[in-house]
């Protein structure tokens, strides 16, 4: 389900690959999993959540004001996590193991969707909006520890990604380090690259769910979905680790060659492709398709760098096999940022 690669400048490398191409290919296999994992849900999130305050608007966003700050302790990011006068107050401690506020009630054709930030340093999630089925806010901040839910709707297509490093105005325009879109509430702007991607295509095909996390433009931020209240088997746990492997922050072992350092930290971790910018590191062109893809042969592996950091991610654009998931019966869903401890 992940998307080719964009250019730096934004545009298209190569036309995206649909959901039903990707069905065309894994139809037999998924759909059986799903047939035969149905009972009980092994994921972790519920209804009947215990609650961490937080300050929130509309739709669970946090609004830029002049004269609110964020209270939360100092970041870890190599700069400033925010602006005195560009986000809102917010509550919640600063915790490893966060808990998780009970989510707005969803209605007829809404999920809910749950975001929580298990890292030491304050974020900014972000969504590109799908104009075809909005919702009421496309950016948030989240302090060490915080969490917010808001509902989606059904048939929801969209990417999630979180920003750090961001200092914003009262208007709410401003930048990130990495994540960027430039203001505050993203709108249909998609973020700068290179960001670790939660990717939804919701009752894609027979009331089935498609998602995934994906490293394909690169990695920002350590990254797992965890979902809920469908009828099929969570296959991520609640600290981020699948019968693969763990969660763990692909930017402690990026090669010299893919870092991007910023105040002499490594703030993001690049895909070959946005390094390289060739065809053979894209998988455009002569090596589009899947015999000529692949990663063993680019200047620098970044998809073994990635798949050794989230083994059920995406590594790149052909890392079908074992990086999509699904959830059948109006799944619910939690992305949260940090590290399997």
């Amino acid at each position: 389900m992940s998307r080719r690669p964009l250019t730096a400048r934004g545009g298209v490398r190569a036309a995206g690959v649909a959901v039903f191409a990707c069905l065309a290919l894994m139809t037999g296999v998924l759909f059986a999993r799903t047939q035969t994992d149905t009972g009980p849900r092994g994921g972790t999130v519920s209804a009947d959540r215990p609650s961490a305050p937080s300050t929130v608007g509309a739709g669970g966003a946090a609004l830029p004001r002049a004269s609110a700050r964020a209270s939360a302790s100092a970041s870890a990011s190599p700069r400033p996590s925010a602006s005195p006068n560009a986000l809102p107050s917010a509550t919640v401690r600063a915790s490893k193991s966060p808990t998780v506020k009970k989510p707005p009630a969803a209605g007829p054709g809404e999920r809910t969707m749950t975001l929580v930030n298990r890292l030491d340093q304050t974020i900014w999630p972000a969504i590109a909006a799908d104009p075809v089925h909005p919702v009421k806010a496309t950016g948030w901040v989240l302090p060490p520890g915080g969490s917010l839910s808001f509902t989606i709707p059904d048939h929801w297509d969209v990417r999630v990604w979180a920003r750090t490093g961001c200092d914003f105005d009262a208007a709410g325009n401003g930048h990130c380090l990495t994540g960027d879109c430039g203001h505050f509430q993203c709108g249909r702007t998609w973020g700068e690259f290179p960001s670790t991607l939660a990717e939804f295509n919701l009752n894609a095909w027979t009331g089935m769910d498609f998602y995934d996390v994906s490293l394909v433009e690169g990695n920002n931020l350590p990254m797992w979905i965890n979902s809920s209240g469908g009828t099929s088997h969570d296959k991520i746990d609640a600290n981020g680790c699948s019968a693969a492997g763990c969660t763990h922050d692909a930017n402690a072992t990026c090669p010299a060659k893919l870092q991007r350092i910023r105040d002499g930290h490594v703030v993001a971790c690049l895909s070959a492709c946005l390094v390289f910018k060739t065809d053979q590191t894209c998988c455009t062109g002569p090596n589009a398709a899947r015999p000529q893809c692949v990663p063993s042969s680019w200047p620098v592996n970044s998809a073994a760098v990635f798949k050794k950091a989230e083994p059920f991610a995406y590594s790149y654009v052909n890392d079908d096999e074992t990086s999509v998931l699904t959830c059948s019966g109006e799944c619910d869903y939690r992305i949260t940022w940090g590290a399997s401890t």
